[in-house]
């Protein structure tokens, strides 16, 4: 947990000077959106028993060119579900049950990430669920729990959905793999590597063979290691959550001018994405993530999908020209945390940086009108990883730099390490 320093100097002038060493300051304190994205690492020399096993490249491997690990067919794929203990048995959810789903939400909301002062755990609303699960052509037996056979109670939960990666110019069919989640009181029993195989199992009946994936923790072997940055939107809010702390010789009002967005957006004609925006709007972002090492590839359907605006989900604002064409993009998702054992505040809510396309006007200034719109919606702090080109305008808006990195991995699949500017994906 973060040193907290709650020295309040009312009456004292701040230079220009002080009030940078002020931004310096909060960041060195502001420490816990880390703590809550990313798990405690493990050292990268120690022995992985699950993962050793698994066609990933070996951490101290120095991987030259692209290309599958291991090549199988539909005949080396166990028919039958993997066996488990006795007290327990596998169920698929349908995400479309609201009592099923909610037993996702629940399980997610009482074990799923969480920091490691136990004062934040993120809370994916069920709307969010049921908008990161079921994409174009999803699989509902993707959507694997598993449930004590006398209570029902679901106890395990991981989920993969479809996905068109680019690496290096090769399209390939992937899953993204998330959720996976074990209850607290099953961390010592070996569940996670269960289900971890049992969803590669049930991808590969369906002839795929690779995936995609993230974690705070290092595993063999990471694609990229990022780094997530916030800007704070709600100073005040943060510090009563015990999320950040007032620095040296700051008062809170300081605080709050220092961390002001602008009133009105840069650009007079940004607006909310339409479905009439996503022809052009689809082929904007695809060619811009085409320069990446690693990237999506969406149709215009899937396009539709992740970046429809909904609330408390998605937002997407676009900039067109005369002609009505797409030449500018913004997108964050809404991922709360709950505020565990705080008097006043319950729930912080978090704007995450999505995809974002500046053509027309500078990346800085379309980043300045997401901010603004974040504010405008009630949003606490907003959240971006140093990936595809958003290191250009981390520092002029005043995000700082997380304590930690967050790992992207590839499943049975391996390319030369990229530098987080190389990669062109966010997972959810």
């Amino acid at each position: 947990m973060s040193d907290h320093n709650n020295n309040k100097d009312k009456d004292k002038d701040i230079s220009d000077d002080s009030n940078k060493e002020i931004v310096k300051s909060s960041a060195e304190n502001n420490k816990q959106i880390m703590k809550l994205l990313t798990n405690m690492k493990i050292d990268p020399d120690q022995p992985h028993p699950f993962w050793d096993t698994q066609p990933v490249p070996k951490i101290d491997i120095v991987v030259e060119k692209s290309g599958p690990i291991e090549i199988k067919t539909l005949d080396d794929v166990r028919k039958e579900p993997l066996p488990l203990p006795d007290l327990f048995e596998w169920v698929h959810i349908n995400i479309n049950d609201n009592e099923q789903l909610q037993d996702v939400y629940q399980l997610l909301n009482e074990n799923y990430v969480e920091d490691d002062d136990n004062l934040f755990r993120f809370d994916y609303s069920v709307a969010f669920l049921k908008w990161a699960l079921q994409p174009p052509h999803y699989l509902k037996d993707w959507h694997i729990g598993v449930r004590v056979k006398s209570s029902k109670k679901l106890v395990g939960f991981i989920s993969g959905i479809p996905a068109t990666i680019n690496v290096d110019t090769d399209i390939v069919k992937m899953v993204e793999i998330n959720f996976l989640c074990v209850h607290k009181k099953l961390r010592e029993k070996r569940l996670a590597p269960v289900l971890i195989k049992e969803i590669t199992r049930l991808v590969n009946l369906q002839n795929i063979w690779q995936a995609a994936y993230t974690a705070g923790l290092v595993i063999p072997k990471p694609v990229a290691s990022c780094r997530y940055f916030h800007r704070s939107l709600n100073p005040k809010k943060l510090v009563e959550c015990n999320f950040s702390a007032l620095p040296p010789r700051c008062t809170m009002s300081l605080l709050i001018q220092l961390n002001r967005v602008n009133e009105k957006p840069k650009s007079a004609t940004i607006r909310p994405l339409t479905k009439e925006d996503v022809p052009s709007a689809c082929a904007l972002l695809m060619t811009y993530l085409s320069k990446f090492g690693v990237s999506p590839v969406m149709t215009e359907e899937e396009f539709w999908h992740w970046l429809r605006p909904q609330k408390d989900v998605v937002n997407c604002y676009v900039i067109t020209d005369a002609a009505g064409k797409v030449t500018d993009m913004t997108s964050w998702y809404t991922l709360p945390s709950s505020v565990i054992g705080n008097a006043k505040h319950k729930t912080l809510k978090a704007a995450f940086s999505f995809y974002n396309v500046a053509t027309s006007v500078p990346l800085i200034d379309l980043m300045a009108d997401a901010l603004h719109f974040a504010k405008k919606s009630d949003f606490d702090v907003f959240n971006c990883l140093d990936i595809m080109d958003n290191a250009t305008f981390l520092k002029d808006l005043k995000f700082q730099p997380g304590d930690g990195n967050l790992q992207y991995y590839l499943y049975n699949y391996s390319t030369p390490t990229k530098k987080p500017a190389d990669i062109g994906l966010v997972l959810l």
